[in-house]
């Protein structure tokens, strides 16, 4: 039957979360937008027309979240005769408030929780296996319960966690927190979130809206590394500091991003532990001039580009989703594959634990941003906000983080977070760390390069003040201060540099970084360079400065020519005179100053060209006879060849010539 019409006009309406109704009409030469929009089509099939707009309108609809949306994998899981004592520091280690019990053939067979544990140990059973405290009559679910009857099990029964199996075996498990994170996101997406003027919904990390956020190569380059994932059967996640600078991105111009993040994790059970290496090598197939790195130790890999004429200088980390252990404070801590919640949970700030995903997700997605934290939340209200308590404790470097994001971002770091930072300074925990272990990265290498990263920066002075103000330069030293002749020489020693050294063929964040060192007493100064690893020359001047200032000081004083003082300094470098100037009297520091500006560039009016068309025979004679000159130049004795000729005719008589 024909439903052929001379004219159509269709006008649409829709309240339904996910559904696009201007995507759905612009095809056809309609508009409006999402949740309104109308077309008028001439001649055409009115039925077909119908039914395919339907259609394509029931698949924007999103699904229903299942438990195989919010369980997090893999599992933590210990056999029945794993004893209580060893259970607890399981569950101490990963922040578990629970633990699955698995038999041999890693059947589900118990539960055990973070109170059965604390009650065996409270009546002294420790030693006892956990089979015999744990839940035996476990209530689960398979992946595809629904989000309604998983918050149904969970009321009806008061349970905290519901394991998730699939053909008898446990593929994750989903908690009373994942329930309440999700039903706090669906609230979030109807709210509008205003972060720098511009309205923003977590939707807005769709695909659709990621793309044209970057430039095309980089957009392609993610696509293939998607691709290339899902085909193995992972998940694929941009993660941290390009996540969030997205979100904050005015949308106006493509943002450039030279540092990216990538995680692999599984779709229904971990990813292996070696799936971002793997992923990396895909790549480095693709992308031949890429140089890759792999670091095994942590399992991650890095595809570097420098100068590259289409990506630029880019550094692209993958790693498998993870989890970490510190095992003591400012340790490297100790990581293992786990999953993408988990690995959002081991980083330092809400603003740098969002993810978007890459993989599997369509336009309508329902999880197109992975935000556990409030990220979104702290964006609005521009706030630096820890993960946990103990954060800093972990790692002092967070601290030198959480200055440089505030200053960087113009945020503010929250009370609480301000107060773990001031609790873990004044606890003397890292002082107790450094004489208890010889390697400590976070108060040594990894230290040393958060201080190259701010003190670098064109906003390093309010960096510094604000590391001061929260007592954070203690983790250098104890007594470090920023006191006001400290700051003065700090900020002195960078007009000196861009003085003296424009084109930064020196260091200029290490010799600040020296500045600082060097007000702490002498025989503290070697000790902190040492143990930042600084090289060997810093620790060199910082070693010999108090003795380098002595001698200078006695000579400078007793110096009556110019001459004098210039053989006496170009004795010296001139990182080492810098440092010497910054701290020197002002007397001292002004010839210092004038040697590096002036002296130190004076030429005599006669070079050894001159000499040997003046007669002289080349020879050892030279350099006394050039350097005469240079003494007689700077003590003004003579100005021009004229005058040099008759000093020679003086004090190099003709009966020297040839």
């Amino acid at each position: 039957m024909s439903t052929s019409v001379t004219k159509l006009t269709i006008i649409g309406r829709t309240r339904i979360e996910g559904t696009d109704l201007n995507q759905l009409l612009q095809p056809l030469g309609g508009g409006g937008h999402s949740q309104a929009a109308a077309v008028t089509l001439r001649d055409c099939d009115a039925q077909t027309i119908l039914e395919q707009l339907v259609n394509q309108l029931k698949d924007q609809i999103p699904q229903p979240l299942t438990a195989r949306d919010l369980m997090s994998s893999p599992v933590r899981t210990i056999r029945p005769n794993t004893k209580i004592k060893e259970a607890q520091r399981i569950l101490l280690r990963y922040g578990h408030s629970g633990l699955s019990v698995v038999d041999k053939l890693d059947q589900l067979v118990g539960i055990i929780s973070r109170r059965d544990l604390d009650l065996a140990l409270h009546h002294g059973f420790g030693h006892a296996p956990v089979k015999g405290y744990m839940t035996k009559d476990v209530k689960t679910i398979t992946p595809e319960t629904s989000m309604a009857d998983i918050q149904s099990l969970m009321v009806t029964y008061d349970i905290g966690r519901l394991p998730v199996l699939e053909d008898g075996q446990l593929m994750g498990i989903v908690t009373r927190t994942d329930v309440l994170r999700q039903l706090f996101q669906e609230e979030l997406k109807v709210k509008q979130l205003k972060v720098d003027g511009s309205n923003l919904k977590p939707a807005n990390l769709k695909p659709a809206n990621l793309k044209p956020l970057l430039a095309s190569p980089l957009w392609e380059l993610l696509t293939i590394a998607a691709e290339k994932a899902q085909e193995r059967g992972w998940h694929l996640y941009l993660v941290g500091g390009a996540v969030r600078d997205l979100l904050l991105a005015d949308g106006k111009k493509q943002l450039l991003l030279n540092d990216i993040d990538l995680v692999v994790d599984g779709f229904n059970r971990s990813a292996d532990a070696i799936a971002g290496v793997t992923l990396a090598k895909e790549l480095r197939k693709i992308y031949r001039k890429v140089r890759l790195e792999v670091h095994g130790s942590f399992q991650t890999a890095a595809l570097l580009w420098h100068n590259d004429p289409t990506f630029g200088s880019l550094c692209v980390d993958i790693a498998t989703a993870r989890t970490e252990f510190y095992p003591y404070p400012a340790a490297n801590p100790q990581v293992e594959a786990s999953s993408i919640r988990q690995d959002l949970y081991r980083r330092d700030f809400t603003i740098n634990a969002m993810a978007a995903r890459l993989t599997k997700v369509n336009p309508q997605s329902q999880l197109p941003l992975l935000d556990f934290f409030g990220g979104m939340l702290d964006l609005r209200s521009q706030k630096i906000r820890v993960l946990h308590a103990n954060s800093f404790i972990e790692d002092p470097t967070r601290i030198y983080r959480a200055v440089r994001f505030a200053v960087r971002l113009g945020f503010d770091i929250e009370p609480q977070t301000k107060e773990y930072i001031h609790y873990a300074i004044e606890s003397g925990v890292y002082q107790r760390t450094l004489a208890e272990n010889t390697k400590v990265p976070a108060l040594q290498t990894r230290l040393k390069a958060e201080l190259n990263y701010m003190l670098q920066a064109p906003y390093w002075q309010p960096a510094l003040q604000l590391l001061s103000s929260l007592g954070a330069l203690q983790c250098l030293h104890p007594t470090l201060t920023l006191d006001k002749p400290l700051w003065w020489r700090v900020r002195l020693v960078g007009r000196w540099l861009q003085r003296f050294d424009p084109k930064q063929t020196l260091r200029h964040w290490q010799m600040r970084l020296e500045v600082l060192i060097a007000d702490l007493a002498p025989d503290e100064r070697v000790k902190v360079a040492k143990n930042l690893q600084l090289p060997v020359d810093s620790v060199e001047r910082l070693e010999k400065l108090e003795g380098w200032q002595a001698d200078i000081l006695e000579s400078l004083t007793t110096c009556q020519l110019n001459s004098q003082i210039v053989h006496m300094l170009r004795e010296y470098k001139l990182p080492t005179l810098v440092l010497i100037g910054v701290y020197s009297p002002r007397a001292i520091r002004r010839k210092i100053w004038q040697y590096l500006t002036t002296w130190r560039h004076v030429k005599p009016p006669l070079d050894g060209n001159d000499l040997r068309t003046l007669g002289y025979k080349p020879g050892a004679q030279y350099r006394e006879i050039l350097d005469a000159l240079l003494d007689a130049t700077l003590d003004r004795v003579i100005q021009d060849q004229a005058e040099a000729k008759a000093f020679l005719a003086i004090h190099y008589p003709p009966l020297e010539k040839e």
